[in-house]
């Protein structure tokens, strides 16, 4: 499964490994921040913490990994990576190269 994703992405093992720790760091980031902005409003025991909890992470998340991945060197990966996502989701027009 790594060998795929690693020849899909055209990157080394090393460069793979970055990603990975990427991914983590920004998802674990992007928990955090979202619970932390959350508790100022709302408890977790509320109902609606959990209703906005979901979006606001969402939202979160592509700002967190761009974060991590400018320390680790991985931003063009991301922000091309981010980019593709748009265009699958419909928000960014595909460029015509």
């Amino acid at each position: 499964m790594f060998g795929k994703l690693k020849e899909k992405w055209k990157v080394n093992w090393f460069q793979f490994a970055l990603i990975f720790t990427t991914f983590a760091l920004g998802g674990s980031l992007c928990a955090k921040v979202g619970n932390w902005l959350l508790t100022f409003f709302l408890s977790e025991s509320n109902v609606f913490y959990w209703i906005i909890y979901i979006p606001l992470i969402s939202m979160l998340w592509p700002i967190c990994v761009l974060a991590v991945s400018i320390p680790l060197g991985q931003y063009s990966f991301f922000i091309d990576y981010l980019k593709k996502i748009g265009q699958k989701i419909g928000l960014f027009i595909k460029d015509k190269d």
